[in-house]
């Protein structure tokens, strides 16, 4: 039976796999967290503008599903930064990514779930709630879902530890 390095294709430890995991899922997370921390910010700003009395109840529960969805995709995304934080010198890397990546995902279901709210939002409000609005952000969410989990799934699927591996030795 092939060893660790021979399956993913780099001869690494399991402590620096966990290394490389780690630096790896901190570089994502900090595409992820900017993103959402810049919408979070705005969307704070809604209720302290005088037109948001304005809005109708319906659209002002939008709002607090949609602030209430933001403060905790900020929150999961930035939970694997505390989490290393007090589990570090603790050598318990290679678990900790993996709780690390759970709460990574979460905040980007989150996230996703986040910008759909927002885009309703805007958009209900924009138009005056014009009934081909829910098609529109249905067709975004159904863009976010392929991108962010269908194709990865797909690529995963195809071509899983193998077709890692044969691409981690093409770049040697």
């Amino acid at each position: 039976m092939p060893d660790d390095a021979q399956r993913n294709g780099r001869d690494e430890s399991p402590e620096e796999r966990a290394d490389r995991k780690w630096a790896d899922l901190l570089q994502e997370i900090r595409v992820a967290q900017t993103g959402v921390q810049i919408l979070f910010g705005f969307l704070l700003t809604v209720v302290f503008q005088p037109t948001y009395r304005r809005l109708s109840d319906a659209d002002q529960t939008l709002y607090m599903v949609t602030i209430v969805l933001g403060a905790t995709a900020v929150g999961a995304l930035v939970a694997p930064v505390a989490f290393h934080r007090i589990v570090t010198g603790r050598h318990i890397k290679p678990q900790a990514v993996v709780w690390a990546s759970g709460l990574t995902l979460l905040g980007l279901l989150l996230l996703l779930l986040t910008m759909t709210s927002a885009l309703l939002l805007v958009l209900r409000t924009a138009t005056h709630d014009e009934g081909y609005v829910p098609w529109i952000v249905a067709g975004v969410a159904g863009l976010y879902l392929l991108w962010w989990l269908v194709l990865p799934a797909v690529l995963r699927m195809r071509l899983g530890n193998n077709g890692s591996a044969d691409s981690d030795r093409g770049r040697r």
